[in-house]
């Protein structure tokens, strides 16, 4: 089952008008978008994705919404293009959650987590690009140790780098979990291949740079008084979306809607574990 991150408060700071025009950046299986195109009457949700499996998904959720939704897939560079087509200029409101879906990380073709064995792709868009197979059967030690120690904020990264060259070639998910967890071994309730995962699949994906392309592009979508919502779960995330708004607020471009990062409440936390490091920052253009 899906479960939209933060929904209410998201919902209330993008300060939804049922005319208006919004941009769902990461529709995933479209569970924000329908709380917005649900508060429309001749408003519009764009619903982008780089995912088109999710996309298709979030199609059939949002099915009784739809002539209130335009699909576009696409990566975060293509946000401004996603616009255009739809027909407008600007959007009244933009909302980014930049967590991995529960259905990425629960099918075991995906790649994404070692829950279940599976091959090792971690591509969001599976039609293009290199795939975590590649990155741990060709790249050298050197750069694959700092790749994981640079993305992953693996301090072991060494180890595993040459763990993972030695192994070679890593066949699936289960294989390179249980070849970290040999080189590194636990020593906390986080399983020893967690941030070897998060690294590969923030290579594989370009989500640092698309991050930055985000918050390039996206105030810059947003008509005046319009506003832009980020949800993050990474601390190099919210700090990047920190430092983004902080800048918007201090060339006068933007007020920043959230003076410290909103986090889910207690009861959202127990009900939907995966949501307890999402950080929710929001701002309006002036």
């Amino acid at each position: 089952m899906h479960i939209s991150v933060m929904p209410e408060e998201a919902i209330q700071l993008l300060a939804i008008r049922p005319e208006g025009i919004y941009l769902d950046a990461t529709t995933g299986l479209g569970g924000h978008t329908a709380l917005i195109a649900a508060r429309l009457t001749t408003g519009y949700v764009i619903a982008s994705d780089r995912d088109m499996k999710s996309l298709e998904m979030a199609r059939r959720n949002t099915e009784r919404w739809a002539q209130r939704i335009c699909y576009h897939y696409g990566t975060f560079g293509t946000l401004a293009e996603a616009v255009s087509q739809a027909g407008y200029e600007k959007v009244d409101g933009l909302l980014a959650d930049l967590g991995v879906s529960r259905y990425q990380l629960t099918a075991p073709e995906r790649g994404f987590s070692f829950m279940a064995d599976g091959q090792l792709d971690m591509r969001m868009d599976q039609t293009m690009g290199t795939t975590a197979a590649d990155l741990v059967n060709q790249t050298d030690e050197i750069t694959l140790a700092d790749l994981i120690f640079q993305l992953g904020d693996e301090r072991r990264a060494r180890k595993v780098a040459r763990a993972i060259v030695r192994a070679r070639p890593i066949r699936s998910t289960l294989h390179l979990a249980d070849v970290v967890e040999r080189a590194v071994p636990r020593t906390g309730r986080l399983h020893p291949a967690t941030k070897t995962f998060q690294a590969l699949r923030m290579a594989v994906n370009d989500e640092p740079g698309e991050l930055k392309r985000l918050l390039e592009i996206g105030p810059e979508l947003l008509n005046r008084g319009g506003r832009m919502v980020v949800i993050s779960f990474m601390s190099f995330d919210d700090r990047q979306v920190k430092e983004r708004f902080r800048d918007l607020g201090r060339e006068g471009r933007a007020q920043i809607l959230t003076k410290h990062p909103l986090q889910p409440s207690e009861p959202e936390s127990a009900q939907n574990p995966a949501s307890r490091s999402a950080k929710l920052r929001a701002l309006a253009m002036n």
